[in-house]
């Protein structure tokens, strides 16, 4: 059971129903607009995750003084952490939405949830922000296995138990952006022009490992330590360590940034001195 599931299962014994749990909501009302804070009241079922007590306000967006506003908006899609899309700042922590249970964070009558969008990317409409970037960065470093005709060539390489549990581990990352809210080297860039130069991320940086070992995905890999050699690649990671901290995957991702930097000094050495660089 993870630590989640504990926590949760200790905290719903405890929790009461009908109990009043006050959200307040960082707003704003489209990109360049102020931000400014909403507070709601909710009455939420036992075993409620945020995203439920958030379509709860939709259904009545009106605030605790009694004012009728425009509904919240937020970005979300499976409810089961799996597509990344529900990212946001809860109680000063970014995690996400769907799995984050009130009676976790407000097991008490009168408790108080604090909700802000991610600060690392342009919000577009309160809780939802525009994660571009993010994606961005996965191309950067050509983040695919390149496939194209290899289908008629019969069945692809193997792989062994080992690296089988390597690579499933890599590949849970469902891009949510939690690393890159919580690592300081990755600050907002609204200027797409500077997206080459400015940190790619820890969730890039994994996922060129990942598919440098793919047996098919290695023969991008010159490409991809190019990119991690280059302007904000994996030599600009200050080694905070705050990503592994809030990967909801719990992917090992400090030991992917260690591994491409090995990687990347290999690789420019060798490139050195075979006079390709």
């Amino acid at each position: 059971m993870s630590n989640t599931a504990t926590t949760s299962a200790t905290h719903t014994a405890t929790a009461k129903q009908g109990r009043t749990v006050r959200f307040r909501i960082l707003r704003c009302d489209g990109p360049g607009k102020p931000s400014y804070w909403s507070e709601f009241d909710v009455q939420p079922e036992l075993n409620a995750n945020v995203i439920s007590c958030l379509k709860q306000i939709a259904e009545k967006p009106v605030t605790v003084d009694g004012k009728e506003v425009t509904p919240v908006v937020w970005d979300s899609g499976c409810l089961e952490e799996v597509c990344g899309a529900c990212t946001m700042v809860i109680n000063g922590k970014v995690r996400q939405s769907c799995t984050c249970l009130i009676d976790d964070y407000a097991p008490r009558d009168g408790d108080t949830i604090t909700l802000e969008p991610m600060s690392k990317f342009p919000v577009v409409r309160d809780l939802w922000v525009d994660r571009e970037r993010l994606f961005h960065n996965l191309k950067r470093v050509k983040a695919w296995v390149p496939i194209d005709n290899t289908y008629s060539l019969g069945p692809g390489p193997k792989e062994s138990p080992e690296s089988q549990q390597t690579h499933y581990k890599l590949s849970e990352c469902m891009s949510c952006g939690c690393c890159l809210e919580a690592c300081p080297q990755f600050t907002i860039e609204e200027d797409e022009s500077k997206w080459d130069n400015a940190f790619i991320g820890a969730h890039a940086i994994s996922q060129a490992r990942l598919f440098n070992n793919h047996e098919t995905g290695k023969q991008l890999k010159g490409d991809r330590l190019d990119e991690l050699a280059g302007p904000g690649g994996v030599a600009d990671c200050g080694n905070a360590q705050n990503c592994v901290k809030v990967c909801p995957k719990e992917i090992p991702l400090t030991e992917s940034i260690g591994a491409m930097g090995r990687a990347t000094t290999i690789h420019k050495i060798a490139s050195f001195f075979s006079g390709k660089k």
